[in-house]
């Protein structure tokens, strides 16, 4: 299998974040006929693009026999790619180990048969002492450290040899068992990208005769009157002054909602890049954990919105909408502190890191002013969420009654 190189560039990561909850929101609010759902066909050619290597947009359209073609193929490559990789790590062995061996090999040789002639240097010399005599001594010891580097020698030239022999062997066996799996997952490969093409084509066609196949009563079925949690976040909007704040937190809350689906995909890509091309990323899990940072900062203001916040409920829940309201005012001036300390210190991390121009410590160098600019964001929109919340409990505590969703 090729290896991916592909490394996400930074402007396309910053439209992806804008652009993407934009078209997932259009996208999100399915056109009907009849009363019917109907199947998108921007939304099947995005599936697509995004799952087709495991045929997930026939599974959307409900072609289910054809979408288990894509299963198998996509399975054995991944079974494929597991023994390249064992295949690879054996080869890496046994191909450090020929290495070594051989340059075991080319040093003993001739210090061996330098040995030789040294060894015969020094018996004659041994010979030509006077018996007894300190330099024959010191003879027979330079010949003794001789013979036994000699026999270091040799040993190490005979395993040498036999690494040699037998992890060559090895070697050459896992070399052609890399290139056979790479065969195998080629070709599986080229046979879901040639699905993939087709159904490019037929994609049209397929998505009407979907269409054509819905069945009224299972639709009906589905289509039965219920609150969903859209709606339901949506009925703690206000109308009035508060009513507009209401709605920049929930749409805010809303568009930052979809990167979340941001992920499912990047970290889709990052397991069939790592498991299928052996190519890992080095910007996958790092653009997500800093997304999910802003998501959490922005979408501060949406949880209070629809009261999402941890709250001590024992001793909240049985109050009264008055004492609620009230308990509200007085606790209100310590999330105005926390907001308020949100706000400048963010304002300070995001200046500080727009001046220097900082940016992440990773090869990918992403920017990190933008991130730190979320937290003023967040802190903004929070405050004013607060602002709103706490007028709507004014008015609570002038006429007794509780909150009542739509108005203000």
């Amino acid at each position: 299998m090729p290896s991916l190189t592909f490394v996400l560039p930074h402007w396309l990561y910053w439209t992806t974040l804008v652009v993407f909850p934009i078209v997932a929101m259009i996208m999100a609010r399915r056109s009907k006929r009849d009363g019917e759902r109907l199947y998108s066909l921007p939304l099947a050619y995005f599936i697509l693009i995004t799952g087709g290597i495991l045929g997930l947009h026939r599974f959307y359209l409900k072609s289910v026999k054809w979408g288990l073609l894509f299963l198998p193929l996509f399975a054995a490559i991944l079974y494929a790619n597991a023994h390249q990789r064992d295949a690879r790590e054996t080869y890496s062995n046994a191909a450090n180990i020929v290495r070594v061996a051989t340059g075991t090999i080319q040093r003993e040789e001739p210090r061996i048969a330098q040995a030789d002639e040294s060894l015969a240097e020094l018996r004659a010399e041994v010979e030509a002492a006077e018996e007894g005599s300190f330099s024959q001594r010191a003879a027979e010891r330079r010949l003794q450290r001789e013979e036994r580097r000699l026999e270091t020698s040799r040993t190490r030239l005979e395993q040498a040899r036999t690494d040699l022999a037998e992890q060559q062997a090895i070697a050459d066996s896992a070399g052609e068992d890399r290139r056979f799996w790479e065969i195998v997952a080629f070709v599986c490969f080229a046979a879901i990208l040639a699905l993939i093409v087709l159904d490019a084509i037929l994609m049209p066609f397929l998505v009407r005769k979907a269409n054509r196949n819905i069945d009224p009563a299972e639709d009906a079925k589905d289509n039965a009157p219920e609150v969903s949690e859209h709606d339901r976040d949506r009925a703690n909007v206000s109308r009035g002054w508060t009513g507009w704040i209401d709605n920049l937190s929930f749409y805010t809350g809303e568009f930052v909602s979809y990167w979340a689906v941001i992920a499912v995909f990047v970290y889709y890509y990052e397991v069939v890049a790592r498991y299928v091309f052996n190519s890992p990323t080095n910007w996958a899990h790092e653009g997500m954990y800093l997304m999910f940072g802003m998501q959490y900062l922005i979408m501060g203001a949406y949880a209070m919105l629809c009261e999402s916040h941890v709250r001590v409920d024992i001793f909240y829940a049985p109050l009264s909408p008055r004492r609620k309201a009230i308990a509200d005012i007085l606790t209100s001036v310590f999330f105005f502190i926390f907001a308020g300390v949100l706000l400048v210190t963010g304002w300070i991390f995001a200046a500080d890191a727009t001046r220097v121009n900082e940016v992440s410590f990773t090869e990918w160098q992403l920017a990190y002013w933008p991130f730190k600019w979320a937290i003023v964001v967040g802190a903004i929109l929070l405050i004013l969420q607060g602002i709103a919340k706490l007028g709507q409990d004014f008015r609570t505590l002038a006429t007794g009654e509780p909150r009542v969703p739509g108005k203000a």
